[in-house]
C-alpha cells in the first residue's frame, strides 16, 4: 500500500519561525535596552541561535529539562547569573515579541487543502506539546491535524527512529505508509528515511545537494509528489 498519512515539522515548514524569531528578537534587545550589545540584530541573533543549538543539544541528550533549557539559554545570552524566576521573567517577555510576529507560510494551507481529503496528517516536532498545540490553535490550523507529538514528552527526538516511530503508532500505520516532511535534511529526511518513512526535504532556500534525499524547494510540490504525478522515491525529482 502506498502513503496515507502526512507527518509534519512546523517550525520553517509550515510556520515561518526564522522571520518570526529575527522579528521577535529585534523588538526584545530594543525594549530591554541591549540593542548597544551587538553590532547588529543579526549578530545578536546569531548568537541566540548558537546558544539555543547548544542548550537544545544538552537538553536532547537527557541533561537538563524543557524549562531548564530555556532559562540556561537565557543566563548564556545575557551573560550573568539570573534565578529561575528572573529567567523565566525574561524568557516570557521575549515571547510575547516573537509570538506578535508569528504566521504561516503562504504555501502551508493550499497544501494542507489539497492534501486533505487523501490523507490523514499528524504532527512530530522537537519541541513541547504546549508549545506547538498553542501555536498551531492560534494560527488556525490545529484542528487540522490528528496528533501532535513532541520531543518533551516523548523523551526522544528526531532523529531517532523512536520518535518517528511514536508518531506512526499515534496514526496507527506501519513507517512505510507515512511521509514525513520537514526543513533539515538530516534531522528531518533523513532521520524519517533511516526509520523506514517516507522522508521528504523542504529546501525553501534552494540550498540543494544531499542527492540521496527526496528534495523538494515549496509545498505546492507536495500533492504532486505524493500523488505519483511525478516519481516518488526518486531522489532528483525535485532539484
Amino acid at each position: 500500500m502506498g502513503i496515507r498519512a502526512v507527518l509534519w515539522d512546523i517550525d520553517d515548514t509550515i510556520f515561518d519561525y526564522a522571520r518570526a524569531d529575527r522579528a521577535g528578537m529585534q523588538q526584545h534587545l530594543e525594549v530591554e535596552g541591549l540593542v548597544d550589545g551587538y553590532a547588529s540584530v543579526d549578530q545578536a541573533l546569531g548568537h541566540w541561535r548558537k546558544i539555543t543549538d547548544q542548550h537544545w543539544a544538552r537538553f536532547s541528550a537527557g541533561e537538563t529539562d524543557w524549562p531548564g533549557q530555556r532559562r540556561d539559554r537565557v543566563r548564556s545570552f545575557v551573560e550573568r547569573q539570573l534565578s529561575d524566576d528572573d529567567a523565566d521573567a525574561w524568557f516570557d517577555r521575549y515571547i510575547v515579541h516573537y509570538e506578535a510576529a508569528w504566521s504561516l507560510f503562504p504555501d502551508a494551507v493550499p497544501a494542507l487543502d489539497l492534501l486533505a481529503a487523501d490523507y490523514r496528517h499528524a504532527v512530530l516536532s522537537n519541541s513541547s506539546l504546549h508549545n506547538q498545540e498553542r501555536k498551531l490553535r492560534i494560527l488556525g490550523v490545529r484542528d487540522r491535524f490528528e496528533a501532535v507529538l513532541c520531543a518533551a514528552e516523548l523523551g526522544v527526538s528526531k532523529p531517532e527512529a523512536a520518535a518517528f516511530h511514536a508518531a506512526c503508532e499515534a496514526l496507527g500505520l506501519p513507517p512505510e505508509e507515512v511521509a514525513y516532511v520537514g526543513d533539515q535534511p538530516d534531522i528531518d529526511a533523513r532521520g524519517a528515511v533511516d526509520a523506514g518513512l517516507a522522508g521528504i526535504w523542504l529546501d525553501r532556500t534552494g540550498l540543494g545537494g544531499r542527492p540521496e534525499l527526496i528534495r523538494i524547494t515549496g509545498l505546492d510540490q507536495l500533492p504532486g509528489l505524493l500523488r505519483g504525478e511525478s516519481r516518488f522515491g526518486a531522489p532528483d525529482t525535485f532539484r
